[in-house]
Order: structure tokens, then C-alpha cells, then sequence
């Protein structure tokens, strides 16, 4: 190996492989500092080696070291006394175990090779209107025994869970950070459901930090600082996290599912080029989309990159007429608004406050035009859909900050009892609020989002802030899903009704008029009297019907119509069933109550729909004697 001056060239930051040896560029402000080598499967360090004067260009430092071997090596940069894990590695080498990684210099750096074979791999591109999306953490996943894969917490065990995920209706995977960052921290570093509540005002996203007596903790989240190029070695099966990752990818993508993965960037990440990170793994990886995290981020400048206009950006809020200044055509849609005011919004009238009715119409039916917007009613921080229904108070005792963390803001219910019960009807007006919830989230306009394992109750046992937990509190425990087998075949049961019917996710908002002169409006509402809601403030029951014929224009015009009855009274409450077309009338799908508590009392054009519970019906073809025509 020789050091060989060559004309100075910076860019690309980092290290990389040229022929006949590896450039190195690293910025520092520092006189004293350079690169330290070590053998990449012993770690004996080789040479400490510095870079001179002649070498920088502004406060870039680059050297070009020739003969050497990258497949060989692992690197870091010094600068005085303290080592420096390159900020722009591609790879680092996982010989801690996970949870040990207290500092940068516990890192090393790889260069790694760059002929995967993608087999000819594609984005699904898959329109908003078409996802169904699952929020997971890589390690939390799979990491439980229950999981069944054969290495939990990692990027292959999510592969070994992609037939599950399929099955369960999800178009969308978004993954809570997963590039390399420092597991374990000098003070906790953590976002809470409050701080972002505080950020609203200006979009922004607040993570908190303050100093704590029980010295460094786990960051199992991630929410800080990273190194943004290099996905996380301690979530790789093998030694090779970025094939991992990349055999990940083109697995989802062979099922014509996608990867959106989260990105925080704090304040002191201001020097690091956005647009260029996320363009390196839509190039590198195909990653689809990115859930932008961050205070004051550039994101109508990100929204502009063309290398970026069919990749999925999500962010708190975008000036569309601004990006979109000067366009001559509109393309798919590929922003869209990812906010919290869907799911208060939601949790408030589950739990039956008043006054919440024109919010919740307002909610199911918002469908930006030019973008898309992701909603939810539970994510990765707050509580769990069974710990919703489950506690009425956060408590997060076992995160050592005397339950001072998290959000005391959750509009949750515990249903008359605090935590586990087992009181049979506490339990099933439990599962009953779950139903009704996915009921409100996937009979919604726009794209909804579930976060892991709520599709079979997963609890947290009332932990609303488990930034710190890697352990059988946040992990997934797969046990349930056979425990709660009924709420899960119900998911599925509601989520293969939206896709099966375009009414269920339109592309476009829906205008509530009969633009098309087809007899109905595409969307309606109705109260104790057809075509008149009840929108008075103590009120907690309406009607929601959707015409199918303005998303399916055949020449049949015989895709259903939709009928949502919802009531979150504690009372039964009658609602009017709009006349149908002729040849045609209503039949229940399915209840959150369950079929056995509906009482018609006989009346063809009203039905009683039970306590906090919500009807499903649609429209079916009879003939002259009122038989289902088959």
C-alpha cells in the first residue's frame, strides 16, 4: 500500500473503492487528523495514517491510498485523540452484540461490493389508493421466540414474515429507523405523542432529551443522529447487512409490496444532504419511500428532486401549489400528509365524546388532491389498539423515569377495568372497540396505517412510550395472533372488503353530490331520517352510505353500494336504510356486536344498531320475489 497524490477530489465523501486502490475524504476542521486501518475479520489495527495540509480543500481532507485491498480492510477516521466512525460509510462491521454500542469508536467501517444481482427487480409504484400500510420496528418484529423465524430481529426475519404480512392485507411496510445508529445513549432520546402535539403549531418533530440518574439507556427506537448510508448491522442475520437489506427489498417487491422507511434527522444534522441520502437508496437498495422526520427539514426542496418524484415522500405538511408551480401535468401521487389528528380525532369518539361527529365525517372523507394522506388510529408511539381499550393511564413504570415519560394525552377508555381482566363483558366491549375502530380506519378515503401486531392485539401492557425497551414489552409477541384469532380474521375480513371495492378507496376525495346524474350521490349521510344526519353535538350515531357506481362506469353500473351504521352511543339507536335502486336491497355483512344483538323489529327501511357498534351492509340483487340472485 502507497499514498499516492493525485488531483484533489472530495466528492464522493467517505471511502470508495477506485481501480488500483480507495480514495478517502473526510471533513474535519481539525489540523491533526487522518484514517486508522485495521484487519476486517481480526480488527488488529494496521497503520494510523494522516493526512496533510496539501491534502484539504476547504474542510475536506482526501487522500488516495493505492494497492489497497477494501475487501480486506475496515476503516475509521481519527481526529486528534478522538476516533470518528465515517458518517458516510456504506457499511459497518456488527462485532458487538446488540444494545453494546455506547460510542462512535465502537464502529467500523467496510467498503462493500456492488453487484448484487436485482434480477431485473421494480418498483411497485403502487397508487395511495391501493395501500394498506403496517408501521414495524425491524428488531421488535420478530425478535419474541413466538415469531417462528429462524433469526429474529433482522432484516432476513421480516423476509421469513413477508407471506404474513401479504396475507394480511398490507401493501406498505414502514420501518421505524434502520440505518446504523448508537443503541445505547448518555440520556434518553425519545418522542412522545405530547412533544408532538407541542410541535403542531409548527410541524415539526420534537424528540425529547433530558438528563437521567439511571446513566446511559438503550435507544431501541433510533430517533437520533445516524449514519445515514449504512443499513444497521445489529439488525442483519449475516455479516452482510446491505445483501440482507437488499434480498429484503426485491422480496417485498417480487409480491408487489413496498419499503418506506422512516429518516430522523435532528438539528445537528443540518450540513448532510438530505436529497442525496434518500437518492442513494432509492438508487442503491429501491427503497419506494421515506417518512421524513425532523424540525424545519427542506422538504418542498426534497419534493423537487426529480430523481425523487415517483419515490413515496411522507411528511407532517408540504406546499403542493408551491412544488407544483409550473407543472403540465400531474403525475401519481407520491407526497403525502402524515399528522396525528386522524387518530385523536377517532380515539375521542370511540371512547363516546360529544361534540366529535362533523370531525369524524370530516376525517373518513379527506382525500387530498394532490397528495395522499396516511391515517391512523394507533402507532409506534401512544398506546397499542388493545391497550386503547385496555387503560385509561399510561404506565410506563419499567422505563425508569418515574412514568414522567410519554404522553398523558391518549384518549383512551380501559372499558370499567384497569388492565388485563377477566371479566367476559369487559373483554368483549374490548374486542368490540377494536372491530370498530378498523372499522373507521378502513371505510376511511384515504391510506390507512396499523401499527405492528394490532391487527391481533398486541399489548404493551400499558407502556405508551417503549423507547427504550428491548424486551417482551415492544417485542411482538406472535402467541396472540392465535389468542385473538377473531379480531385478526376480522381485519382480514374488512381489508379484502376495501380492496375488493374501488368506493372503499377512491382515488379522489368524493364530492357527497350526484355529479353524474346516476340517481345517488357517491357519498351520503342519514340519521333516524334517510338523507338527514343528526349532527347535534350529543349525538354519537349516523349513517355513511357510498355509491359504487361512480368508481366502477360499466355498462352493468352494478358494483354495490355501502352502508356504514355507526353508533357510539351506550344506548341502541335506530338509523333509516336509504332506498335502493329497484332489484336491489340490503344485506348485513358483518356487526362489531356481533349478529345476534341487530333487531330489525320487522322494519325493511330502519334497523337498531346495537351499543357502541358499528353495521356493515351492502347492497346485494334480488329478484321479483326478493331471492339473492347468485
Amino acid at each position: 500500500m502507497t499514498e499516492k497524490r493525485l488531483p484533489l477530489r472530495p466528492y464522493p465523501l467517505g471511502a470508495h473503492c477506485e481501480e488500483g486502490g480507495i480514495r478517502f475524504s473526510f471533513v474535519s476542521e481539525k489540523e491533526k487528523c487522518g484514517i486508522v486501518l485495521y484487519e476486517r475479520e481480526t480488527g488488529k489495527r494496521l497503520r494510523r495514517i494522516p493526512f496533510s495540509k496539501e491534502e484539504k480543500i476547504g474542510d475536506i481532507y482526501c487522500k488516495f491510498l493505492e494497492g489497497l485491498d477494501g475487501d480486506s480492510i475496515s476503516y475509521q477516521f481519527y481526529e486528534e485523540d478522538r476516533i470518528a466512525a465515517d458518517p458516510y460509510a456504506r457499511g459497518f462491521l456488527s462485532d458487538h452484540a446488540y444494545g453494546r454500542a455506547r460510542q462512535e469508536s465502537g464502529l467500523r467501517a467496510v467498503l462493500l461490493k456492488t453487484d448484487f444481482d436485482w434480477e431485473g427487480d421494480k418498483r411497485p409504484g403502487l397508487a395511495y389508493e391501493d395501500c394498506v400500510c403496517s408501521c414495524i420496528h425491524v428488531r421488535g418484529f420478530t425478535r419474541h421466540p413466538s415469531s417462528g423465524v429462524s433469526c429474529g430481529g433482522t432484516f432476513l426475519g421480516v423476509t421469513e414474515k413477508l407471506p404474513y404480512l401479504k396475507e394480511s392485507g398490507f401493501t406498505t411496510i414502514e420501518l421505524q429507523p434502520c440505518y446504523e445508529f448508537i443503541e445505547l445513549s448518555a440520556e434518553p432520546s425519545y418522542e412522545t405523542s405530547a412533544e408532538r402535539l407541542e410541535a403542531k403549531k409548527e410541524q415539526a418533530f420534537h424528540p425529547r432529551k433530558e438528563a437521567s440518574a439511571a446513566g446511559p439507556r438503550l435507544n431501541y427506537w433510533g430517533y437520533k443522529k445516524g449514519f445515514y448510508y449504512a443499513p444497521k448491522a445489529g439488525y442483519a442475520a449475516s455479516k452482510n447487512p446491505c445483501v440482507e437489506f437488499k434480498n429484503m427489498v426485491k422480496a417485498f417487491h417480487k409480491n408487489n409490496m413496498e419499503i418506506v422507511m422512516q429518516f430522523y434527522f435532528p438539528k445537528d444534522a443540518e450540513g448532510m444532504d438530505i436529497s442525496e441520502i434518500l437518492r442513494f437508496w432509492v438508487l442503491e437498495y429501491h427503497v419506494d419511500g421515506f417518512h421524513l422526520m425532523g424540525e424545519n427539514l427542506p422538504v418542498n426542496q426534497i419534493a423537487k428532486d426529480p430523481a425523487l418524484s415517483d419515490t413515496k415522500l411522507w411528511y407532517y405538511a408540504f406546499d403542493a401549489d408551491e412544488i407544483y408551480r409550473g407543472r403540465t401535468r400531474e403525475k401519481q401521487k407520491n407526497l403525502a400528509v402524515y399528522q396525528d389528528d386522524y387518530m385523536y380525532i377517532m380515539r375521542r369518539f370511540l371512547k363516546g365524546d360529544e361534540n366529535m361527529l362533523e370531525s369524524v365525517i370530516h376525517q373518513m372523507r379527506c382525500n387530498p388532491r394532490r397528495m395522499g394522506r396516511i391515517h391512523y388510529i394507533t402507532n409506534y408511539y401512544g398506546f397499542t389498539l388493545a391497550d386503547m381499550v385496555s387503560y385509561d393511564r399510561k404506565h410506563n413504570e419499567a422505563n425508569g423515569e418515574g412514568n414522567r415519560d410519554g404522553s398523558n394525552y391518549n384518549c383512551s377508555w380501559n372499558c370499567g377495568e384497569e388492565g388485563s381482566t377477566r371479566r367476559k363483558k369487559v373483554k368483549e366491549l374490548r374486542l368490540k372497540q377494536m372491530k370498530n375502530a378498523i372499522c373507521l380506519l378502513l371505510f376511511s378515503q384515504s391510506v390507512p396505517l396499523l401499527f405492528m401486531g394490532d391487527e391481533f392485539g398486541n399489548s404493551q401492557k400499558g407502556n405508551n412510550n417503549p423507547y427504550c425497551q428491548d424486551n417482551a414489552v415492544a417485542w411482538l409477541n406472535w402467541n396472540d395472533l392465535e389468542k385473538n384469532r377473531e379480531l385478526y380474521d376480522f381485519w382480514r375480513k374488512m381489508t379484502a372488503l376495501r380492496k375488493a371495492h374501488p368506493i372503499l378507496h377512491p382515488g379522489e376525495e368524493l364530492k357527497g353530490m350526484d355529479y353524474l346524474a346516476l340517481g345517488y350521490p357517491d357519498l351520503s349521510y342519514h340519521g333516524k331520517s334517510a338523507w338527514k344526519p343528526q349532527l347535534e353535538g350529543y349525538n354519537r350515531h349516523i349513517g355513511i352510505m357510498y355509491c359504487g357506481r361512480y368508481e366502477k362506469l360499466t355498462d352493468s353500473m352494478d358494483d354495490d353500494f355501502f352502508y356504514l351504521a355507526v353508533n357510539m352511543y351506550w344506548e341502541y339507536q335506530k338509523l333509516a336504510m336509504p332506498k335502493l335502486p329497484k332489484g336491489l336491497q340490503w344485506k348485513l355483512v358483518c356487526v362489531t356486536a356481533g349478529e345476534d344483538q341487530m333487531k330489525d323489529e320487522g322494519e325493511e327501511t330502519h334497523r337498531r344498531i346495537p351499543p357502541r357498534s358499528i353495521a356493515v351492509f351492502q347492497s346485494i340483487s334480488v329478484d321479483a320475489a326478493g331471492k339473492q340472485v347468485v
